[in-house]
Order: structure tokens, then sequence, then C-alpha cells
């Protein structure tokens, strides 16, 4: 981030006082800047190219203040004062005496181009042009105009008034005092900026927008639902939207429109080549929200309430209307983590547990992991002493297979490692009734190489929890193209009677959530690597800019390096994708040893924290 009070060759830097500035654009975006800055006691000329336009921008305005009040965030007075700051005007050359204009019109470079030459002509020589483009050259912006070295780029995330994040970029030709003026108006109006070069997609949208490319190919394919994709994202992640809802909400045709940009601007990245589906939807005018249909249906076009359509799907009366088998006894297989909070899940349930280590010591060491996590839960009061109890007695401790003879589900949990599994699923096949689910926890092995090493892949799944598995509301069920309907139905139902999302998918390397996380945490790392931004900034982007719970430094660290890398080259050796190969510092950063905070050390020192 920046500090206003740098010095520039030795030079105290003194910012300037805007004291007007215009906005060109009053659009959802170009009315939020207005509020901003208005909101914030500057004086704004509002412009727009008609006056039916320059109504709809008023309108939006009054709109968003009008919302804030009834909400409590704004007193009628604020409100009144914020509006009597706006001069709507129609035409450019009512920003002949301002000290900054913004630009917040259609993404397209010609029109931005046309404007800022004419904002060249009528502005005042010492006024900053800025343009809140968020895919486009800045640099190709800057020329039409014979000031390039007072052009900025001033990006807002929508909706303004609310989002902290602006990235400001300058050019190669950018003076140093004008990106000053502008980090110390950002911090004037209450924001957080991160300071950056002219590159595609800055930082939010060039790790934003691969993402949701991906996912809206992964929905192409027919390789998940719209639903259970977003699902998977909002609750494996903790996102606040899953992105085809946010592709809904940004826009179909603006989401197109960014991503061609950065595509041919970006070294031509096929990840960044918009997916067909996305032009398709967009020439039928399935554009999102905004036209009231795009992934989902909308109640009319503006209103965010989802409404059913031919593709939500049709919940069933009964668990066992679809084919589902009845699940009475369950096996765990393990005693590591994830096999130590599958068992309380299953007990809390009301299952009876079958906990099969390698031994009796690895079993009392799991029944104190499951105790001492239940009694949190005691503490905590989400637990009564009467229902701890109950679980403990569901949970029966063994250190023989055989004792797997009679459940109805089977999950394994053990080390990642194929051999292993297979050896496991193969004893499994032979010691099991007929009919038993064998399920594997699996995060990055193909479900297929477990299921033939028995003699019923009709039967076997993928139940891929999420760690802590007592806390996460997310189990990502994979079928495999041997996997019957009827076992896909019962891993669904299990999923719902432990109180879970299920969400259905293939058996394709990273499943739905590693398969988008992972790829863009890796991108995270190339855009450090190359340079471009600091790991800090680059956070801020992401968590201030897009919401996200952590940014990709911070994640990284946490989820550990090592998993990481190999989560990645899993992905990469699948789908062999020049964009998916492992960046070069992720490696080099496992090679030395600094996995994050389980070392101490990872993108970040954490022995110091």
């Amino acid at each position: 981030m920046s500090v206003a009070a740098e010095s520039i060759q030795g030079r105290p830097v003194v910012a300037r006082e805007f004291t007007s500035v215009g906005v060109v654009g009053l659009g959802t975006m170009g009315a939020g800047i207005v509020e901003v800055f208005a909101r914030n006691g500057v004086d704004v000329v509002a412009v727009e190219i008609s006056g039916a336009a320059l109504e709809r921008g008023r309108a939006t305005l009054t709109g968003s203040t009008d919302r804030a009040v009834a909400k409590g965030k704004l007193a009628e007075a604020d409100r009144d004062a914020l509006l009597s700051r706006v001069d709507f005007q129609v035409g450019l050359d009512a920003l002949h005496s301002v000290d900054l204009v913004i630009e917040a019109v259609p993404e397209h470079l010609d029109l931005k181009q046309r404007i800022f030459a004419e904002l060249d002509r009528v502005c005042k020589p010492e006024a900053i042009l800025a343009t809140n483009t968020s895919s486009l050259s800045v640099t190709e912006i800057s020329v039409a105009t014979t000031r390039p070295n007072q052009v900025i780029g001033i990006h807002f995330f929508n909706p303004a008034p609310v989002m902290k994040l602006v990235e400001v970029v300058r050019t190669v030709v950018t003076s140093a005092d004008v990106v000053a003026d502008v980090e110390a108006l950002c911090k004037r109006l209450g924001k957080v900026d991160v300071t950056i070069s002219d590159r595609a997609g800055f930082i939010a949208n060039a790790l934003l927008f691969g993402y949701l490319n991906h996912a809206v190919g992964m929905f192409e394919s027919h390789y998940a639902s719209r639903e259970d994709i977003d699902a998977a994202m909002k609750l494996g992640c903790g996102l606040p939207m899953g992105p085809l809802a946010l592709m809904d909400l940004i826009g179909l045709d603006t989401a197109y429109e960014i991503l061609d940009t950065m595509y041919r601007r970006g070294g031509r990245d096929r990840r960044h080549a918009p997916v067909p589906l996305i032009k398709q939807m967009v020439t039928a005018g399935l554009l999102g929200r905004k036209s009231g249909r795009g992934f989902y249906t909308y109640e009319r076009p503006g209103s965010p309430v989802v409404v059913p359509d031919e593709h939500t799907p049709v919940a069933t009366e009964s668990a066992l209307a679809d084919g589902t088998r009845g699940i009475m006894t369950v096996g765990v297989v393990g005693s590591g983590t994830m096999a130590t909070g599958i068992i309380e899940v299953f007990a809390k349930a009301g299952y009876e547990v079958v906990s099969v280590t390698r031994g009796a010591e690895k079993s009392a060491k799991v029944f104190e992991a499951v105790k001492t996590s239940l009694n949190k839960g005691v503490v905590r009061g989400k637990l009564s002493e009467a229902d701890r109890d109950a679980a403990l007695g569901r949970i029966n401790w063994s250190a023989t297979l055989e004792h797997l003879a009679d459940v109805d589900l089977v999950v394994e949990a053990v080390v990642e490692e194929l051999s292993v599994k297979k050896a496991l699923f193969a004893s499994l096949d032979e010691i099991c009734k007929p009919g038993v689910v064998l399920a594997t926890t699996t995060s990055s092995l193909p479900v297929i190489d477990v299921a033939m090493a028995t003699q019923r892949p009709a039967d076997v799944v993928g139940l891929h929890f999420f760690n802590p598995a007592p806390i996460m509301p997310l189990i990502e069920v994979v079928q495999t193209i041997r996997t019957s309907a009827e076992t896909t139905a019962t891993a669904k139902a299990v999923c719902a009677a432990l109180g879970k999302t299920g969400v259905v998918c293939g058996d394709r390397s990273g499943f739905i959530v590693n398969a988008l996380l992972f790829p863009y945490l890796n991108d995270a790392v190339k855009m450090l690597e190359a340079s471009y931004s600091t790991a800090d900034d680059i956070d801020y982007a992401m968590k201030l800019g897009c919401g996200y719970p952590m940014g990709p430094f911070e994640l990284l660290d946490v989820v550990g390096l090592d998993v990481s890398l190999a989560i990645q080259r899993e992905l990469y050796l699948e789908l062999r994708e020049p964009g998916f190969a492992p960046a070069p510092l992720l490696e080099h950063l496992v090679t030395a040893g600094y996995l994050g905070r389980k070392t101490g050390r990872g993108f970040r020192d954490h022995t110091r924290r």
C-alpha cells in the first residue's frame, strides 16, 4: 500500500487539495463514484451524454442514498448535504474547472480514447485525468491526450461506496506527483489503495477472471451443476458468492469484454480466452441480473432474487424414493486428523461407527482426540453432556478390518498414496457384505483407480470432506464412470443426514474446489514472482476488492506450500494446461523447506508474529 508522506527525490510530498472532481458516465459504477466523493465533502460535476442518461444516473444516486438512510447508515441531513454537492450536467464542457476527472464509461478503448481527447481540450492544464477501466490499457488511453504524464487509472470496485479497495494504476510516464496526489486522495476517501503498473487485469481481475472463466468451463462441460459449483466455492472456501452467481452480478457482457481484453493484452493465455458459452449467452441476451436471466433466472431485470427455472433441482420427497440404500452403521478406516473428524461427524449424527486403526495405541489416540473435540463442543454450548456421551457410546474401536463385515458404508481416510488405498479397497472388497457403499476421502487421487481395485466399482464413490470435518459444511461427492446412480444418491442422502451440503461432480483432478482454487493461488505466486506487486498488496486486493476471507498468500501459508504444490502438479499432469504449470517460486520455496505456518516460514516469516 502507498504511504502518502513518502518523499520523492528527497522532497517531501505535499498532496494537492482536490476541491472539485468530475465523473463521466453515471451508470452503476459512475454513480457510485459520485457518491463516494460527495459523501467525503468533495464537490462533484456529474456528466452524462444526454438528458435521459443524466436522469437515470440521478435516480441511481438518489436510490442508493435513500437506501442508506432507510438502513440507518446515513442521516437524512447528511444525504441532503451529499446530494447538494453534486452538479448534474450534460456534456464534457461542464468539466472545465475541476481538479480531477474520473471516466466510468463502458469498456471500449475507442470510446475512452475519444473522451480523453475531448477532456484534454476541455480541462484546465493542471487537471488530472483518470480512468476507472478494469481491464483496458491505461497507457493506450493516455496517449489520446497531450498530457499522458497526468493520466492515471483509479479502479474502484463495485459497489464503490462499500468496497474499500482502489487500484491506482500508473503508466511508465505517469508523474510521481500525480501518483502521490491520487494515493493521498484515496486515503481521504477512506479507501485502501494498492499502486501498480499498467498490466492486463491489474491485480484483482487478473486473478479473479481466470477463476470465473474456469468455473464457466466446468459448467459448460456438464462437470457439475451451477448450484453445486457455486455451493462448493462458498462453503468450501468461504467466498461471499459462487462464481456463476458472481458472473451474473458482474454481467456476462462485461465479463466477456474483460476476458477478451485480458486474453489479447495478457500474452494470449488460454485460460483468459472466454469460454464459448459466455459469448453464446451474451448473443442470446442472457446477461445476468440486469437482463433477468443469466446462469440463473431472476424475479425481474435488476433483481437479486433468484427464482426457480427449468434447471432448478427438484427436492425428493423421500430419501428412499430415488433408490438410496439405508445406512445405519458406518466404518471409518484411518487415524489421522481427517479420520478423527469424520468419526465425530457420523457419531454426532446418530450413526453407529466402527473405527478401524492399525493398533490399540492408535485407537486410544483417536478416542482421546474425539473426546477432546466433543468436550469443546460442550464447553462452547453447542453440545449437551448427554449428547456427547451418546456420541461416544456409538463408537466401537477396532484394529482389524474384519470388524467391517456388516457395516453399510465404509469411509477410507488413510494416507494419500494410491498403492495404499488400492490395497485397502481390495481387502474391503473381500470383507464387506454385498451392497455396502465404499467411499474414499481422497482430495487428489483418481477415485476410479481405487474403485477398480475391487470387484464392485459401481459401489465406490468419493466423499471428500473438508478440514476440519466437524465444522466445514461441504462434502464433494465424486462419481466415477462406473459409480451407480444408486450409490451417488445414497452418498448425497448421507451428506444431508450429516447436516452437510453434498455437491456432485465427476472424477477429475481437484474435483470442484481444488480445481478452481489452486490455479488461482498459483497465478498469485506467478504475479509475485514477476515483481508486479507485493504479497501484502495482492492479499489486500483479493480481500478488499473481492471479499475473500483470506488473501492468496495467507491461504497458501495456512494450507502448506508443499500440499499446494502437490495439488497443482496433479492438476497440471492431468489437464496439461500450460497455465497450470506450478510457479517456479512455489517449487523453490518448498525445496528450501519454507512450507508455511507449520514450519514458521512460507511467503511470510511467522516466527516474528
